[in-house]
């Protein structure tokens, strides 16, 4: 492959993975319609494709939230914002542990429509950050 073609393609590759912000009129309506009877208090969220999937960012009740839905309406999971420090201990202990040297930067409670509860730390060192998805008791769900 050309050497001048490879960089833009993964410069491509790597915008076209995150989430890109929508307009709300490019929204489903049964989306739309879901999250209408899922946060009837919530007046103007902010929409992302995030893959096949639409993700709603808002603030109810002072938390800072996200609900990500599928196509025909499906809720997802919800994710609630929450300080590094509010993590469970043992999921504190784990970043301590096996992230020495990391800054962990944002935090999170990840609700699945199934009711597990899982735990989001956004680690950083050198300027490079990721996500990595915890159980309550510390173990890894996925990074």
């Amino acid at each position: 492959m050309n050497k001048t073609l490879l960089p833009v393609l993964l410069v491509s590759l790597a915008y076209s993975a995150q989430a890109q912000p929508i307009k709300p009129t490019q929204v489903p309506a049964a989306v739309v319609a879901t999250f209408n009877a899922t946060f009837p208090a919530v007046k103007a969220p902010t929409w992302e494709k995030e893959g096949a999937h639409y993700e709603a960012a808002f603030t109810l009740n002072g938390a800072t939230m996200s609900a990500l839905l599928s196509p025909a309406g499906a809720l997802l999971e919800t994710e609630t914002d929450m300080a590094p420090s509010h993590l469970p201990a043992p999921v504190r202990a784990t970043l301590a542990r096996d992230y020495r040297g990391y800054q962990v930067t944002e935090a999170a409670t990840i609700v699945a429509a199934s009711g597990a509860t899982t735990y989001e730390a956004e680690v950083s060192k050198h300027g490079k950050r990721q996500d990595v998805v915890f159980h309550a008791d510390g173990t890894l769900a996925k990074k």
